[in-house]
């Protein structure tokens, strides 16, 4: 006959110390199989924890860093705006100039519709505020940008515009006859219809007589270049300047020349000196301003003031 066979069971022994002394624990295989299971519990709860409160302490520091730069970045966007707004305000005042000029350079004015071409999109600084998104607020701002180079580039043509009018003009100035070529003396013969003084015929007199003594100093009305200095006939010696823009004035009847043909000259440049020379009856300087080859009269262009 077999006996029953006996069915061994595996204990575990757990000796510790502490201050009580030393204590003894015996285990068997399931009990020590539930204490693990549950210590495995404990640790996977235990790290789940820290996880997640790393996380949020994370998120957290995440946050607060996106937030200040983002406070950061609305201040700067605002300081941006604060200056754009004050450069479109001097602008303003430029155009504003800039029309003034224009008026008193005799120009067209820069049409209003070309004064707005693209001007639109918001202005940042009244429709705009911190809580609203940064890429509304940074394209708002491209926007005045854009708009604020366009104008600068409208008055940077604008005022080349005027300077290449304004120096025209200055040119133009320059060649137009305006001072008195001698001082002293008094008006005789004028501009017009007269009586010859040698032979008492009705004759067209093309200039404007200076009574002067011989040897008085003879002035260039304008800028311009000596065409002629020569004895001329009836006029005796003549000297004659091409002012530019149309304008030639002569003077006759000359004792000297101070000048030669070709030579350019200034406003106010002694360029000879009167006499009696030619078709003469006394000591005077004959005096004539053309323009675009028709005569004027001289008087016209004494913006200095006349002769006495």
């Amino acid at each position: 006959m077999f006996g029953r066979k006996k069915t061994i069971q595996k204990q575990y022994i757990i000796i510790s110390q502490d201050d009580r002394g030393v204590r003894q624990r015996n285990l068997t295989r399931q009990r020590l199989f539930t204490f693990s299971a549950i210590a495995v519990v404990i640790l996977a709860a235990v790290f789940f924890f820290s996880a997640d409160t790393l996380t949020n302490v994370l998120y957290k520091s995440k946050l607060a860093k996106v937030k200040q730069n983002y406070s950061m970045l609305s201040t700067t966007l605002e300081d941006l705006q604060s200056e754009v707004t004050a450069m479109t305000d001097n602008m303003e005042s430029i155009e504003e100039k800039d029309k003034a000029i224009r008026t008193y350079a005799d120009m067209p004015q820069i049409d209003q519709d070309i004064r707005k071409l693209g001007i639109g999109g918001v202005r940042l600084a009244e429709n705009t505020s911190i809580k609203d998104g940064l890429t509304d607020r940074i394209r708002s701002l491209e926007m005045d940008v854009q708009t604020l180079s366009r104008k600068v580039k409208l008055e940077l043509s604008s005022y080349s515009d005027i300077y290449s009018k304004v120096t025209e003009d200055v040119e133009m100035m320059r060649a137009i006859p305006s001072i008195r070529p001698i001082k002293g003396g008094y008006l005789n013969s004028t501009f017009g219809y007269r009586k010859a003084p040698i032979n008492d015929k009705v004759r067209f007199h093309y200039g404007q007589d200076i009574t002067i003594n011989k040897g008085e100093d003879v002035l260039a009305p304008a800028d311009g270049k000596i065409k002629e200095a020569r004895y001329r006939g009836g006029y005796g010696k003549v000297i004659k300047i091409d002012h530019g823009y149309g304008y030639t004035t002569l003077f006759s009847h000359l004792s000297d020349y101070k000048v030669e043909k070709g030579q350019q000259v200034k406003r106010g440049e002694i360029i000879g000196t009167s006499g009696n020379t030619g078709r003469s009856t006394a000591p005077h300087l004959h005096y004539e301003v053309h323009h675009y080859g028709t005569p004027q009269n001289p008087l016209d262009y004494f913006f200095s003031g006349y002769l006495q």
